[in-house]
C-alpha cells in the first residue's frame, strides 16, 4: 500500500517478477502520472529530484530503478552498467511501471508520460513503441535508440530536447525519427535543438555541460508539454 502523501521506495510487478522504483506524489495527493527514466549513471539522488519537481508541477512522477539499487558518478562504470542491462528486461519493468501509475488512485490521468535523460531519452522512446496509446506524451532528453526500433507502435506525442555540441547524438537521425513517428502519433511531434553540450539538464555537472539557461528553457517547455498531453 502507498501513502498517497509523500515519497517513497515502491515495488511492481514486473514481467512475472518484481521491479523498483522511487514514487513522488503532490501535495494535492493526485495527478497525472509520469515515468522518469534514468541516465546510464543509474537513478541517482538528480533523478530522484526531478521526480520532486515533478511532484511540484503537479504530477505523479515515478521513477523505476533499471538497475537494481546500483549508481555511480564513474563514466566507465556507468558505461559497464548500461551495456549489461538486457533492452527487453528494461522495455518490461517500464511497462510495469507504467500499469503500477495507471492502479494508483493518486493518478487521474487514464495514460500516462514519459520524460527520460540520456539513456533514459531513448528508452522514453521505446516505452512509447511498446505501450501505443498507454503513453500519451514522451519527452526524450539527448537520447535516441538504434534503427532497430519499430516506430510504428507510436501514438504518443513527442517533444525532444537535444544540444546542438552533443556529438554523441546524430541531429539528422533524431529528425528522421521525428519524420517517422509523426506518421502514427496522435499528437505533435516537435524537436527542440540548444547551443549545449550532452546532459546539458544535469545540474550535478558530471561531465561539465549543464547549461543553466537551456534547461531552464527546455523543463518548462517539457512540463507544459506533459500538462497539455498526459490526461
Amino acid at each position: 500500500m502507498v501513502d498517497e502523501n509523500a515519497e517513497h521506495n515502491v515495488s511492481f510487478p514486473s514481467g512475472g517478477g518484481e521491479a523498483f522504483g522511487f514514487l513522488t506524489v503532490p501535495e494535492s495527493g493526485e495527478g497525472p502520472g509520469v515515468v522518469v527514466i534514468q541516465e546510464w549513471w543509474g537513478l541517482t539522488t538528480h533523478i530522484a529530484e526531478i521526480t520532486r519537481r515533478l511532484a511540484a508541477e503537479g504530477f505523479v512522477a515515478l521513477a523505476p530503478d533499471l538497475y537494481g539499487k546500483r549508481t555511480t558518478h564513474d563514466a566507465a562504470e556507468a558505461n559497464d552498467l548500461l551495456q549489461q542491462l538486457p533492452v527487453d528486461q528494461a522495455v518490461r519493468d517500464l511497462g510495469g511501471a507504467v500499469d503500477f501509475l495507471l492502479d494508483l488512485p493518486s493518478v487521474t490521468s487514464s495514460t500516462v508520460g514519459a520524460i527520460g535523460f540520456c539513456m533514459g531519452g531513448a528508452f522514453v522512446l521505446r516505452l512509447a513503441a511498446a505501450q501505443g496509446d498507454r503513453v500519451s506524451a514522451a519527452v526524450p532528453f539527448y537520447g535516441l535508440p538504434g534503427p532497430e526500433v519499430d516506430w510504428s507502435g507510436v501514438t504518443a506525442a513527442v517533444q525532444g530536447h537535444y544540444g546542438r555540441q552533443d556529438h554523441s547524438i546524430d541531429l539528422d537521425a533524431v529528425q528522421q525519427m521525428a519524420d517517422t513517428v509523426r506518421k502514427t502519433a496522435r499528437g505533435p511531434v516537435e524537436i527542440h535543438v540548444y547551443d549545449a553540450g550532452h546532459a546539458f539538464y544535469n545540474d550535478e555537472n558530471l561531465i561539465g555541460t549543464y547549461d543553466p539557461a537551456a534547461a531552464e528553457q527546455a523543463w518548462g517547455r517539457a512540463v507544459a508539454f506533459l500538462r497539455e498531453h498526459v490526461r
